[in-house]
């Protein structure tokens, strides 16, 4: 082995060469044999190598170490660019060259720039998914009170799963919104219908969620599917309660009413249940007054209607003779006779009796109402015809009047009035036959579909027809014979004066001119107004002078009367010189 120089003057230090210089001058000055150098040479070079040895296997561990980190980063810089779903990243090169710690030097800034970048999805992941679990649990009604984030899928984390997620919390958040929106209109309407019905809403909306009530303080409201069925049930509850109770107040509104109007109650004291009667034709969606279905309301309603009904009681005679009176005021404007007397001293015997309740009095004695209206209604068109008839009869008798004045055409006060209405009397008069076939056969139907007689204030009225056509008749034929002895009487009298000559007619005294009008003797029968016989009368109670009496004007009493008076006996009585009818006066 070479010797060194004993000092490196450029290092100023102890170098291998100068340290076995060093040595040798050592073993000169001992005398150490060549073979002892030799030897311990041997040794020196022996540990030498002991130590490249280690520093050799110190550097390939070393280097391993350094291709592990290198391999190790290549798969760590894949997995990563796959789990953020980067298919390439600038800044590696696709072909890596160089030492190895060229070449981890090359990796390290992408892979702590993929390192940052996965954090960040990380973390952007995780709030994504801690809103989803959020909105799930609240949709499901089972809030987790643990503040632990869901776990996030590593494997995973590139931007189109990111969109997913992101798209399906876009769509719980719109369905939570609907929800909301729709949880917040059940809410509303339980606040109206809890108004209407004068219930708590507070403490309604807490029994469904304590969250619905705001004044718990609760921020979010619940939407869960419980939730939303419990306040769909509700709010039909409410409605239903609703609609019960309207019925209810409707029922009683009626009752006020009709009690109202049986005792004549007045107005001050009704107005007093104006909140009570104003609903009464509403529907269920008009009523939204806060307060107008209350159960203190009702309940103040069914009071009221308890006393009235204890009132009607202590006054039952006077509302059943009301009502009777009314049953009776129906029949007399239809002409029905009926016994007034015994069937108010039947309903006193009822009420002193006790047999029968107060109220189904008063219902009896309605639906004799309701009857008799009904039966009012289908007499009502012959009624008419039975009213034109008696007029035109007035009117045929006040005609026979003023064709017997035999001063009718003097220049008098009035004469052009009188003119006129017998021009007006004429055609009404020529109507009557035509009038009474139509009252015959009316009324003849009329009694075919009901198998009753139809009579007029107790008359058969068939029967007052027949008998005034044969008083016409008869009427007729009187004045036949009349005619034919007016001229028999006027040719002896030509006669006479051809015999014995002229002889003047004696002069009429002064003031006997005769007025037009009714005749005072009531002569009715014999010119043909409607007779209504005694024996036609079949409870012989009433005469036609006192069904009329109050009902007619003054001016069409005039027939009825003598229409009552006269019988076909005294006809020719009062029927004097009758002048024919001419064409025109």
């Amino acid at each position: 082995m070479a010797v060194a120089d004993t000092q490196n003057p450029l290092l100023g230090e102890s170098t291998c060469s100068s340290l076995l210089q060093k040595l040798q001058q050592i073993w000169d000055e001992v005398g150490e044999s060549d073979e002892e150098r030799d030897r311990m040479l041997l040794q020196i070079e022996k540990e030498c190598l002991d130590v490249y040895k280690r520093k050799v296997e110190q550097a390939a561990k070393s280097r391993a170490q350094l291709l592990q980190a290198l391999s190790d980063s290549k798969v760590e810089l894949s997995s990563l660019s796959s789990a953020l779903g980067e298919k390439s990243f600038v800044g590696i090169p696709e072909e890596t060259s160089g030492t190895i710690k060229e070449q981890l030097a090359a990796i390290a800034p992408a892979l702590e720039q993929l390192w940052e970048q996965k954090e960040e999805r990380v973390k952007e992941f995780s709030d994504v998914q801690s809103q989803i679990q959020k909105i799930c649990e609240e949709i499901a009604g089972s809030l987790n009170l643990s503040d632990k984030p869901p776990a996030v899928d590593e494997t995973d984390l590139s931007l189109k799963k990111f969109d997913e997620y992101q798209a399906h919390l876009q769509e719980l958040q719109k369905e939570k919104s609907d929800r909301l929106h729709k949880v917040l209109e059940f809410v509303s309407t339980v606040h109206d219908l809890c108004a209407v019905l004068g219930m708590d809403f507070f403490s309604t909306v807490t029994e469904v969620h304590p969250s619905l009530n705001d004044s718990t303080g609760v921020q979010s409201k619940s939407i869960s599917n419980d939730t939303l069925s419990r306040l769909a049930k509700t709010v039909l509850a409410l409605k239903e309660d609703k609609k019960q109770r309207l019925q209810k107040l409707q029922e009683l509104a009626t009752q006020l009413i009709d009690l109202w109007n049986l005792m004549d109650t007045p107005a001050e004291e009704r107005r007093l249940f104006d909140h009570v009667t104003c609903n009464i034709s509403a529907s269920v969606d008009e009523v939204t007054v806060p307060g107008a279905l209350a159960l203190d309301l009702i309940e103040q309603a069914e009071v009221e209607v308890e006393r009235l009904d204890q009132l009607k009681a202590s006054r039952m005679k006077e509302i059943a003779f009301k009502k009777q009176g009314e049953l009776e005021e129906i029949f007399a404007r239809a002409h029905v006779e009926i016994d007034p007397v015994a069937a108010r001293e039947k309903i006193m015997t009822l009420i002193d009796s006790g047999n029968i309740e107060p109220t189904e009095l008063l219902a009896d004695m309605d639906n004799q109402i309701a009857n008799a209206k009904e039966e009012s209604l289908s007499r009502k068109d012959i009624l008419d015809k039975v009213e034109k008839w008696m007029s035109a009869c007035e009117e045929e008798s006040w005609l026979e009047d003023y064709n017997r004045d035999e001063n009718r055409y003097n220049a008098s006060r009035g004469a052009h009035l009188n003119l006129k209405r017998a021009e007006k009397a004429r055609i009404l008069v020529n109507k009557i036959p035509a009038l009474v076939d139509t009252l015959v056969a009316k009324t003849r139907t009329w009694e075919e579909e009901r198998g009753l007689s139809f009579t007029y204030d107790g008359v058969p009225l068939l029967a007052m027809l027949d008998e005034y056509a044969m008083l016409r008749q008869e009427r007729e034929e009187e004045k036949r014979r009349m005619k034919e002895s007016k001229k028999f009487q006027e040719l002896q009298s030509t006669e006479q004066e051809n015999i014995f000559g002229s002889k003047p007619s004696p002069a009429r005294p002064a003031g006997t001119k005769k007025v037009v009008g009714p005749r005072a003797n009531g002569g009715g029968g014999a010119n043909g107004t409607p007779s209504r016989r005694l024996s036609l009368n079949q409870n012989g109670s009433r005469s036609a002078s006192a069904v009329k009496d109050g009902r007619r004007d003054s001016a069409r009493l005039a027939a009825p009367v003598n229409y009552v008076a006269i019988s076909k006996e005294d006809t020719a009585s009062h029927v004097s010189g009758t002048d024919p009818i001419p064409a025109s006066p």
